[in-house]
This record gives C-alpha cells, structure tokens and sequence, in this order.
C-alpha cells in the first residue's frame, strides 16, 4: 500500500479517530502507534496525504520559516534543497513520514466529517461521513488545522466574473497564465510568493491591496550537496540546524509579538523593514503604499527576496483604492476605475479566528450542546489548546491558544505529548471518558487573558493592521508564551485537570 492509497477498512468503530491527514494528524498518529494504540483511523478530505501541503500547490509555494524547524525533531531530513523548502519538498516529506511510519492504511480519504455527536451512555462519539457512513470513536481527535477553508472575499460580483478565477490553495495547473491580463487581490502570506512567480510571464498584473504587508529578506540558499552530506554524516550536526534555526523562528515571532511590552523589539525592527522597502522600491508612491502604518508583528510578517521589488515591473501595478464591484471581464476599484482581466486570483487566504473554522464540522458534546454556539457565546477558549469543558474524549491540536507562531513542528510535537499522556492515562485507568474540569478551564484561560498584555497587539500600534489574528470578540487567541514553555507544560500538566470515568 502507498502513502497515497485508499484505507479499506470499513469498521464502523475505533479507538481513536483522528480527523486531518496533514502534519498534525501524521505527528499525532506517528506517536500514537508508538504509544501501543493500533485501533485507529485518519479521516481526510483530499485524496492524499499532506494537508495544506497537499492543497496549496501555487507558482512559488514555499515554507515560511527554515526548513529546518519545518521538520519532525524524531524525523529529520538531511536533503532539503534550500534553507526555505519548495513547497513540493514539504509534500514529499509528508509521504515520506506516511510511508515509513506504517500509516496509509489507516487513511480514509476524500471523505469528511459532517456531524460528531456525543454519546454519554457509550461513552464515544458518533459520526456521520460525507459518504453517508456512520462511525462511532472512543476518541476524537480533530488534527483539520486552521488553515484548512479558503477565504472568499464578500465583493460584489466575484461570482459574476467569466473569466477564470481561482483561490490560490486550489490553483488549475491546466492554466496558462502567459500573455494574461490577471488580478491578484490580497497580499499576504500566499501573494508574497505568488505575485513574483508569475509576473514575469504574463502580459498585465495588477494587485489589489487593502493593508500592506511587513516584508524581509529571506536567508534562503540553496542547500549543495556538501552541506547536505554533512547535515547526513556528522554526528550532531542536524541537531544543532535544528536549534540555529528554532532561534530564529523563536526571536522573530513569538518573543518579539509575545514580549514587545517588555523587550521593545518593534522600533528597531520596523526601521530595518522600512529600510528594506526603500532599498527595493524605487518608486516612491508605490513605496509609500507598500510600508505598513501598523505594528510589526500585528499580522504575520512575511520574507521573500523579490516580492517588493516585483512593483519596479512595467507590467505590475499597485492598486489600493477600494474594490467596488467585479464585472464579467473586470475588477473596478473606487478610483482605479475598471481594469479589464483574463484572470482572477483570489490570494485572500483562509477563515482563521472563526469558530465555526474549529473545528469544520458539526460537533455536539454533553446534552447536545453544540461547541461553535459555546465558543461564540463564551469567547474562543480550550485548557492548553486542546481541550473544552463538556466535550468529552475530544481533543483538538491547535486549539485556541494552542498556537504561538512558532514553527508548527514543534507545537504539534508537544500538544500531541499532552493528549497522548491523557490517553495513557485513561488506558491505564479503563476510563470510558475523560473530560477536562471547568476549573482547569477557566484557570488556563483567565492565565492566558493574563498574560497576554505584553504581547504586540495590544500595544497600541495594530488598529490598522486588519489582521485575522483577532476574532470577532476582539481577542487574539494566540499563546503569549514561548515553544519552550509550551512543550514543558505538556508533559508536567497536573493529571487531575482531567476527569476521568
């Protein structure tokens, strides 16, 4: 059996039913069959392993942190081939990790799940599948991500447009994009990288703005085969990649965005940046609009080499002016006018901070009480992440406040430490349920909300940054701490957090 082949096994009922065939749910599955559990089943909605890695397959796509910490620590990869790895690479070594830890036949693919109801006198949860099957689980886990449903923009008209149009985590290689005239709205994370990608190679590229983004330079080389041979060969020396680059994750995101109120990293830092704009834009109105008027850090920054300098082109154009409507052949802006296009690209990234994003499906814990309505009338909230209150035998990797912005490696390595440490525990105990106490809950949370004044965004600088790191409640519910920390506190937390019965 391949790491991309159909599991047929249709038992209706498991241990454990994971539910994301990306990273989080490999990592996870990974460690839950070296814990002794076999009894186990990852649901995913694509036809293969990878998640995001497996959808997002855009001109460019690339890991936006060093490859290094973008790795398992238990599975290192000695032959990346750039300090930033390709996108196709990151896919490669999801299959890879599938393949060599035994897990495709535990897939089932192209399948996702509809609704997830508790049963209090079974003790598990009952599913029903977008195949119509219905399975029931001891243990949910929901490993989906948050960068899972793309986001469409509520422009009018989008839907009008006869040309063709794509959202860039479903890219049509069928499509030649030479000789086009094309629109990109959105420049965050995906732009960055695509806008350079393509625009050498089609005729007319206009972007449409609505908050610049804070953009680097990237130390990205090319990795020879010499490094490569002594990242395989010496002792120790992947390791100590693996640390440099960790440190550098860690400096430039979370202990800056975390810390800002202590450390005050965000003057020098924004002044560098700002720099960088001058040194790569040459002219000065498009530079202008290119520099950020909020915070360094309010939204994910991105690093790329040529995406700024991209705008010196006499075939791309910078639009902020706001988007009025789409027609059938053109983006009309409300001082741009309307410029015609071929295509439309929508690189408007996905619905983050949304409850009803975490998780995708219908979930009903204790006397039906439905978790999206919980969150939305009691704010995005779970005991480290992983965990709610009247969700029993359910975990979430990534929860709210389970992400810092560090490399997601490390934190699916530790939230996965935490909920197999609980599944032991309750194996050891014969546990029918377990469920995270009220008190844990509240106390984690009231911890969080603590702690998070130190952090950027609350600083007085990201009024106007639109970023999707805030929910509709206005809170941010990403964890003020560092990685370290995070991974201590998963193997040191307090068993009776949890009841068990």
């Amino acid at each position: 059996m391949t790491a991309a082949s159909p599991n047929t096994d249709r038992s209706a009922h498991h241990e454990v039913v994971i539910i994301g065939g990306g990273f989080s749910g490999i990592g996870f599955a990974i460690k839950l069959r070296q814990a002794g559990f076999e009894d186990f089943l990852i649901i995913d909605d694509a036809d293969a392993p990878g998640g995001t890695w497996h959808w997002n397959t855009y001109p460019g796509v690339a890991v936006d942190i060093p490859s290094f910490s973008y790795q398992f620590s238990f599975e290192k990869r000695k032959d990346w081939s750039r300090s930033y790895a390709p996108g196709r690479e990151l896919k490669q070594y999801a299959e890879q990790c599938v393949a060599k830890y035994g897990l495709a036949q535990f897939f089932r693919f192209e399948t996702t799940v509809v609704t997830a109801d508790w049963d209090g006198r079974g003790g598990l949860w009952r599913l029903v599948t977008s195949t119509g099957d219905e399975l029931t689980a001891r243990h949910l886990v929901n490993a989906s991500g948050v960068l899972t449903r793309p986001n469409t923009p509520d422009i009018r008209g989008v839907d009008d447009f006869a040309g063709h149009t794509m959202h860039t985590a479903r890219w049509d290689h069928s499509l030649d994009l030479r000789g086009k005239r094309v629109a990109v709205i959105g420049t965050g994370a995906s732009a960055v990288q695509i806008i350079p990608a393509i625009a050498p190679e089609v005729d007319q590229l206009t972007v449409y703005q609505r908050t610049p983004i804070w953009c680097m330079p990237k130390p990205d080389i090319a990795l020879s085969r010499p490094m490569q041979w002594a990242l395989g060969r010496i002792p120790g020396s992947q390791t100590v990649a693996r640390l440099a680059s960790q440190a550098f994750v860690e400096i430039t995101f979370p202990v800056a965005a975390h810390y800002e109120g202590i450390l005050h990293f965000r003057p020098a830092a924004e002044k560098a940046a700002r720099a960088y704009v001058r040194s790569q834009v040459t002219d000065p109105e498009t530079r202008e609009k290119l520099t950020p008027r909020y915070g360094l850090g309010c939204k994910r920054p991105s690093f790329h080499n040529s995406y700024l300098s991209t705008f010196n082109r006499d075939n791309v154009v910078l639009e902020t002016s706001p988007i009025t409507h789409i027609s059938a052949d053109a983006v009309h802006s409300a001082e741009g006018g309307a410029r015609e296009i071929d295509v439309l690209i929508l690189a408007t990234g996905f619905k983050v901070m949304d409850p009803d994003n975490m998780p995708t499906y219908t979930l009903r814990g204790v006397d039906g009480l439905d978790l999206t309505d919980w969150w939305n009338e009691h704010r995005l909230q779970a005991y480290e992440g992983i965990s709610v209150p009247g969700f029993p035998n359910y975990f979430t990797i990534f929860g709210p406040y389970g992400y810092n912005g560090s490399s997601y490696f490390a934190l699916i390595e530790a939230q996965t430490a935490h909920i197999i440490r609980v599944l032991e525990h309750a194996r050891k105990e014969r546990a029918a349920y377990v469920e995270v106490t009220q008190a844990a809950n509240d106390r984690f949370f009231a911890e969080m909300l603590r702690r998070r004044g130190n952090q950027i965004f609350w600083q007085d600088s990201c009024a106007n940054a639109n970023s999707y790191y805030f929910d509709k409640n206005g809170d941010v519910p990403l964890r003020p701490t560092t990685t370290i920390e995070s991974a201590i506190r998963s193997r040191r937390f307090k068993m009776s957090d949890y009841s068990f019965g």
